[in-house]
């Protein structure tokens, strides 16, 4: 591992959430990073953790699988967020952190929605909600591509949707629905008029990935830039603390899903994967 630059901040999460920005790890990671290392400091009263080690972090393990009866996923997210605090905000790599055991990932079948219970679905949702299942459904978009949709990256006219930093970071090109071009559309004018009225108050722009803020100042207040699918009211920018408007959430999609009856659980991402 090389050498780490030296942090500004002095408290632990504190440190913690630097390395992980310096690193561009996403905020979902860094909150969920932020919240083991926490777990870990009270479960050992508060201990601090530079001055634990192994027989700690395994005694915490042991306790979420014994005790909590997390699933393996959740035991080794935890187990990540403690060996990157070891690694990155410490700087150590010592034997233990390679001995320590890892939970057995399990492998499972992703839930399939048959054609039948895809209409189920879209009968189901609000006129105004429906666009967002349709457009997983249509395009083969992850929940949280499509949340974070720009205007600019809609393309009409070649008929194709621009997924920027999808997953692995990776962009790609999707093909857009033409039974999709008219609700689209209205969609961008919903946004449009938030977009203005943002303006006409003079409210900061949207939030903008990499610094592009201050290499392009005019462009979180472009209408380029703008959410697609923009929350209805403003918010709190969790990193930067700005009050600003934010894309919107898929909240309101779980209690629809619930509502299919399917054998087993039917998470979000289960409307990308249907029988066409």
């Amino acid at each position: 591992m090389g050498s780490l630059p030296p942090l500004r901040s002095t408290r632990l999460l504190d440190q913690l959430r630097e390395r992980i920005r310096y690193d561009h790890y996403s905020l979902k990671t860094e909150q969920s990073y932020v919240q083991w290392v926490r777990r870990f400091v009270h479960f050992h009263a508060l201990r601090h953790p530079k001055e634990m080690g192994g027989p700690e972090v395994e005694a915490f393990l042991a306790h979420l699988a014994s005790d909590r009866l997390v699933s393996p996923s959740t035991h080794h997210q935890a187990l990540c967020a403690l060996l990157y605090l070891y690694r990155h905000v410490f700087g150590v790599e010592l034997p233990w952190m390679q001995a320590i055991g890892r939970p057995r990932q399990r492998v499972r079948v992703p839930v399939v929605l048959s054609r039948d219970e895809v209409a189920r679905l879209f009968a189901v949702l609000p006129s105004d909600e429906v666009l967002l299942p349709q457009l997983l459904y249509g395009a083969g978009l992850r929940i949280m591509e499509a949340l974070r949709l720009r205007i600019k990256d809609l393309d009409f006219e070649r008929r194709v949707i621009v997924v920027r930093d999808g997953k692995g970071g990776k962009d790609r090109v999707m093909m857009l629905p033409a039974s999709l071009h008219e609700a689209l559309r209205a969609q961008a004018a919903r946004s449009r008029a938030l977009w203005a009225e943002d303006r006409a108050a003079g409210r900061a722009g949207v939030w903008l990935p990499q610094a592009l803020e201050v290499k392009f100042p005019r462009a979180a207040s472009s209408w380029a830039w703008h959410w697609v699918f923009a929350a209805p009211a403003l918010a709190v920018d969790p990193r930067s603390g700005i009050e600003r408007r934010l894309a919107s959430s898929a909240a309101g999609l779980a209690s629809p899903l619930d509502s299919l009856r399917c054998s087993e659980p039917t998470p979000c991402y289960s409307v990308q994967y249907c029988i066409h």
